[in-house]
């Protein structure tokens, strides 16, 4: 098994890596914009996953580590966005996918509950600017790639794992991907309306009021997860326990062990790292899900930092990232034209995995069909080949929810 993980030559003074193999889809474009993107001043290594795509001016399914900068736009408008997954009191034998489609509706309606109390409990002020004008998107999914998907155990790797993650063999899950509902698109709306493109130097006073702005999209986008969660629970009388949240769109100080993996050990005064990931799961949080489209399996993997060769440095190699998916394989406004003569609507309510797709929105039902996305098996082979993950178990979708409101 040979280590996949190429470096790329360039104009820039950053490091350029690629964790993609031949067998994996990648266009020209995204390849473009990493290496554009590495450019910018302070950059000091730009990687892409496998699941790298185009995006609008950086690619998505990379992350980003720069020294003394911050640049807001690298981390995109969802800021907070995530996988959050959890278990539910429920064995696979018991599902009844009809009654449970019948059950799940008023989802897309904001919540009926005490937000600002909600939010108060998680130390998130429901008054903040721009918190206040969007708390009627509090536990709501969105549009685009983001979904709540029921699944259950297809094979097991590492049953210990599984195990102490508190997961059998039998029992279902559920996996939730959104973000910060409006939050950090308003977060980067005002950075963008007053500083373009440009990037903070470390420690400046408009680079302190981003991330305070962003830490509190962050949170926000933890917070709808497990709200989303709850109000999916509620409409399946089912109880819920976390497994894990991981967030994907986010900037953060690289810890000091981490540069020094970075720099291979080597000193260095300035030690004022960070790390921007846009659509790029962290390697130092535990398990992460890697979803595959709503009609392919999604993996539960264990970032590899111990023995021999897998340790710091070979993550640093990576970026201290992962995939966060399958990634897309065409564009949204392509995915209509290429499908609707082969497949009706209807026909893309249920997949070839035999799961069900509550989705009224027609557009989107083609936009984010499993045929406009990456082989996410390609993907998490390219990880595996690269030496930075194990793999834990596959989840085969049962029931995957966009939206019911047309």
């Amino acid at each position: 098994m040979g280590n996949i993980i190429t470096t790329i030559d360039s104009q820039s003074n950053a490091d350029i890596r690629l964790i993609i193999s031949d067998r994996n889809w990648l266009e020209t474009a995204a390849l473009d914009q990493l290496k554009k993107t590495a450019e910018l001043t302070g950059m000091r290594c730009a990687v892409g996953m496998p699941d790298l795509h185009p995006g609008k001016g950086q690619p998505i399914g990379a992350a980003f580590i720069t020294q003394h900068h911050i640049y807001p736009h690298l981390v995109g408008s969802d800021i907070g966005c995530g996988m959050g997954l959890w278990l539910l009191d429920m064995p696979v034998r018991k599902v009844k996918i009809a009654r449970w489609e019948k059950r799940l509706t008023g989802l897309d309606d904001p919540w009926e509950g005490d937000t600002e109390t909600y939010l108060r409990r998680a130390n998130i002020d429901p008054t903040a600017e721009l918190i206040a004008e969007h708390l009627q998107c509090l536990g709501t999914i969105g549009g685009g790639n983001h979904f709540v998907e029921l699944q259950a155990v297809e094979q097991i790797y590492d049953e210990a794992v599984l195990k102490a993650a508190g997961i059998s063999h039998d029992q279902v899950v559920m996996l939730v991907h959104s973000g910060s509902r409006g939050v950090g698109q308003a977060v980067l709306r005002q950075h963008l309306e007053r500083y373009g493109a440009a990037g903070f130097v470390s420690s400046a006073p408009e680079m302190i009021h981003y991330l305070a702005h962003h830490n509190q999209a962050v949170a926000w986008a933890v917070e709808n997860r497990a709200l989303i969660a709850e109000r999916f629970c509620e409409r399946l009388a089912l109880d819920a326990q976390p497994i894990l949240d991981i967030t994907h769109n986010a900037v953060l100080p690289l810890s000091t062990t981490c540069v020094k993996a970075l720099n291979n050990n080597d000193n260095d005064e300035g030690k004022d790292y960070w790390i921007h990931r846009k659509g790029a799961s962290p390697t130092d949080s535990g398990l992460v899900m890697i979803p595959g489209s709503r009609g392919a399996l999604s993996y539960l993997v264990k970032p590899k930092t111990e023995g021999v060769n897998h340790g710091l440095e070979q993550l640093a190699l990576g970026g201290f990232s992962l995939a966060h998916g399958a990634g897309r394989k065409w564009k949204r406004s392509d995915t209509k034209g290429r499908l609707d003569r082969r497949f009706t609507p209807n026909d893309l309510t249920t997949t070839a995995l035999g799961s069900r797709v509550i989705c009224a929105q027609k557009a989107l039902l083609y936009e984010e069909a499993p045929q406009a996305y990456k082989n996410i098996d390609v993907v998490i082979d390219d990880l595996v080949r690269a030496n930075m993950i194990d793999l834990v178990a596959a989840f085969k979708p049962l029931l995957t929810y966009k939206t019911k409101r047309r």
